[in-house]
């Protein structure tokens, strides 16, 4: 007997409501129909973006606009600040242990480019420094190392890493103590062992803005020259009173012997080893720009240094000081710029 038409009423709403969620059956989809079909939008992770902007972004200027168009120190500011520190995230460091080596618990040294020691590990020692490999004018590989000040317990490791990349120089960017301590005494009045190096001191040179020491570094039978240049005059966080004793630090280590002769990186360090350390190397990076090209993208070396160690420049200020100090060299090279 056919059922009247208010009993098939429900089962047509239940098809209806089926139809709208979709059924099994819509669900099946030929996939083989969209493999050329371009994503409507692409999402980039924070991290990605981050990447992109220290790889891409960059102003030259050239000697003529460095001085005398210079940025103003709001636009430096602005531009300052919208550079990613690209700090390291410590669940990103899988290093154990790591922490009892590190002064500062949020400066870390980026993954990619760190120093690993290579000497035979042990359980206290493994192979960690918070020290990052840094790149040089034309993206020269491992020009710098840019590290902390030394602690009671890693000088050995810092004489080891020294030793082990075959150092010639060695930039030192902070006093020992400034209100508290910024980094140890890690070389000898006289002579000194550190682990298994001895170090001796050679010749001490103090000038008006610096002191420059020549140490010999032994390790079993074999010796090595190091240079040692300590520039105190320039407070944690803040910049020097004027550009032309930075300067001079510069050619300081532009005319050593000991770089000149193709040994390893240059050492670098303040108390953390990302603020005046990251200005005196965009200032040496910088002046060698200058000279060759007669112009400088500033923002790019600072992006470049932080792609290799997070947070390198720590202020607005230091920043518009490389740009005034770049200026400064910029005037006292041969030749009239044009503008």
């Amino acid at each position: 007997m056919t059922q009247p038409p208010a009993a098939q009423a429900p089962a047509k709403k239940h098809v209806r409501l089926q139809e709208r969620r979709g059924s099994s059956v819509a669900l099946v989809l030929d996939v083989r129909s969209l493999g050329a079909v371009e994503p409507i939008c692409a999402v980039n992770t924070p991290r990605e973006v981050t990447l992109h902007f220290l790889r891409s972004a960059g102003r030259p200027l050239t000697r003529w606009a460095l001085q005398h168009q210079p940025p103003g120190p709001r636009q430096l500011e602005d531009e300052f600040l919208k550079i990613p520190p690209n700090f390291v995230n410590p669940e990103e460091l899988d290093v154990p242990g790591h922490a009892s080596k590190d002064r500062y618990k949020t400066i870390l040294p980026n993954p990619q480019s760190r120093v690993c020691l290579s000497r035979a590990r042990s359980q206290e020692d493994g192979d960690y420094i918070n020290a990052n490999y840094i790149r040089g004018y034309a993206g020269r590989e491992k020009a710098y190392i840019a590290t902390q000040g030394p602690m009671p317990h890693t000088v050995a490791d810092f004489w080891a890493m020294v030793w082990q990349e075959d150092v010639p120089l060695i930039v030192m960017l902070t006093q020992l103590r400034e209100s508290k301590e910024k980094c140890v005494h890690y070389w000898p009045a006289d002579e000194d062992s550190y682990g298994p190096f001895r170090v001796r001191l050679q010749e001490e040179r103090a000038l008006p803005e610096y002191t420059v020491r020549r140490l010999t570094v032994q390790h079993q039978e074999e010796c090595r020259a190091v240079k040692h240049v300590l520039f105190s005059a320039w407070p944690d966080h803040q910049t020097p009173e004027s550009a032309g004793p930075l300067l001079r630090l510069v050619a300081e280590v532009e005319e050593s012997p000991e770089v000149a002769a193709g040994r390893g990186p240059i050492v670098v360090h303040c108390s953390a080893g990302i603020g005046r350390t990251g200005c005196f190397i965009a200032t040496h990076i910088g002046c060698q720009q200058l000279k060759a090209r007669g112009d400088v993208d500033i923002l790019a070396i600072v992006c470049r240094l932080r792609l290799d160690r997070g947070g390198m420049i720590q202020t607005a200020e230091q920043y518009q000081f490389l740009h005034h100090t770049l200026a400064l060299y910029a005037a006292q090279l041969p030749g009239e710029p044009s503008p």
